[in-house]
């Protein structure tokens, strides 16, 4: 396709879109915007439709599960409508006297987009109910492998639409064959782009000249120190490495254990599932996992069975393994262990003590992974704090399941999301997850009010006091 033929095949979509946008600001209210972000939700969350976009988004990228996917579509969208149920996008959100100003909420206009194959159905969904919940509209552009899931799940939402009288221009996407170009376009066209996946589409939203959202490259280290609850550590690693076969950026990467309870630590791994492959193994590993200097698509994202053969470990690993860890001590980019790895495989790190554990944690982030999410399982809650006042991080993780918990979770206070911004240590212009405050803006009326203008020695008394005038 030529490029003048698909600036023009998405020029149209942003025309309809902005028309449909424009509507639906002009006659909107918080009871249309609540009402059109349910029926996106209903539209992946209904039990028959959720499992169909489960079995085709396994099918067509090759990546995952079906059962987890169902789960991540279901928890996902639920805990993102428990967030936003009470929340006002819609009129005046304040009137402050004593400040004259009144703020408004209003819409940001088009929302472009760009989603992974890794969560085809669950990450547009989120990006779907935010937009229509703050009363934007939005155009997605899925991956390649993607194309198909994003296409049924639009059936769905357009579906529901009918339902309540609402404008299906609102929620629309690039058709297929999609192109580098396509996306290139509504990135630029759009009035907020939104890019989750590839660190190349990240860039290239932040280089288009709209305001962009982008989210960082995730590579998650979990200390195990020697205070820990080791059967509870490893129950929660073992449920979080193997979700959905380790497909979201949140899945540990590295495990780091402190010497003195490594020994023990692998007995519980071993446990739940995991399996240990000595460093003395690891170059055959490596070998396989990257034959090209690549994550091999045939071992990514895949179930036990298939990961054991392709790695050549059949007979040689417990039956039963759910993952394995590779025991390593290298770190950087000639260390492809150290890096993210896409499937049910974490390197694994013998700290000499806690003090280590955080460096090694530190050495890995500097590779890879910055700003994103680290863990940490003790009963010490003094480390935690430490570990966030110092480490490039957005987020440390207590004595959870990291992959649930890092993007919203019953359990904790993070707002539910897929795409977690990593501030700028990942090179993001957000250190948040990604939520329904990202979709909306607010007009400031501004009106006079009596001076509060302070003397010099009401602000420079302390000072002057200390440093002299």
């Amino acid at each position: 396709m030529s490029i003048s033929v698909t600036t023009s095949r998405v020029d149209a979509l942003m025309s309809q879109a902005r028309a449909a946008q424009a509507d639906y600001e002009a006659h909107g209210s918080q009871a249309r915007y609540d009402r059109a972000a349910q029926a996106a939700a209903w539209a992946i969350m209904e039990p028959v439709r959720n499992r169909m976009l489960a079995e085709l988004a396994v099918e067509v990228t090759g990546l995952g599960n079906v059962p987890d996917k169902i789960i991540k579509n279901h928890r996902k969208t639920l805990g993102l409508m428990r967030d936003i149920a009470d929340v006002q996008t819609f009129g005046i959100l304040s009137d402050n006297a004593a400040t004259g100003i009144t703020e408004i909420a209003r819409p940001l206009g088009v929302i472009g987009a760009v989603v992974p194959s890794t969560n085809p159905a669950a990450t547009p969904a989120n990006n779907v109910i935010n937009a229509l919940k703050c009363g934007n509209a939005i155009i997605l552009s899925p991956s390649p492998k993607g194309v198909s899931c994003c296409e049924m799940l639009l059936g769905f939402i357009h579906a529901e639409f009918d339902k309540i009288g609402e404008d299906k221009r609102l929620v629309q996407m690039i058709p297929p064959p999609g192109t580098k170009a396509d996306t290139q376009r509504l990135l630029e066209l759009a009035d907020l782009a939104v890019v989750t996946g590839s660190q190349d589409n990240v860039r290239r939203a932040y280089s288009s000249g709209t305001p962009a959202v982008g989210v960082g490259a995730g590579n998650v280290t979990v200390i195990v120190d020697e205070t820990a609850d080791l059967a509870a550590a490893a129950a929660k690693i073992a449920a979080s490495k193997t979700f959905d076969n380790a497909t979201s950026c949140s899945s540990e990467n590295a495990l780091v254990v402190v010497d003195a309870v490594y020994d023990a630590f692998l007995a519980a791994m071993a446990a739940e599932g995991g399996a240990l492959v000595p460093a003395a193994k690891a170059p055959g590993i490596i070998a396989k996992l990257w034959p090209d200097g690549h994550l091999n698509r045939e071992v990514i994202a895949k179930d036990a069975d298939v990961l054991i053969e392709k790695l050549g470990l059949t007979g040689s690993v417990p039956a039963g393994t759910k993952f394995i860890a590779v025991e390593t001590d290298g770190i950087g980019p000639d260390h492809p262990l150290s890096g993210e790895k896409l499937s049910r495989v974490a390197a694994l790190y013998r700290a000499r003590d806690y003090d280590d554990a955080v460096a090694i944690t530190k050495r890995v982030l500097a590779y890879q992974g910055a700003g994103h999410s680290i863990g940490l399982h003790t009963a010490d809650m003094d480390r935690p704090v430490a570990l966030g006042r110092h480490m490039p991080t957005c987020r440390v993780i207590v004595n959870q399941a990291h992959t649930f918990a890092t993007g919203g979770s019953f359990e904790n206070g993070l707002p539910f999301s897929l795409s977690m911004g990593c501030g700028s240590w990942g090179g993001n212009s957000i250190d948040d997850n990604l939520h329904w405050k990202h979709f909306m803006q607010r007009t400031k009326v501004v009106r006079p009010i009596a001076a509060r203008e302070p003397s010099l020695a009401d602000i420079f008394a302390g000072y002057w006091d200390k440093a002299g005038k």
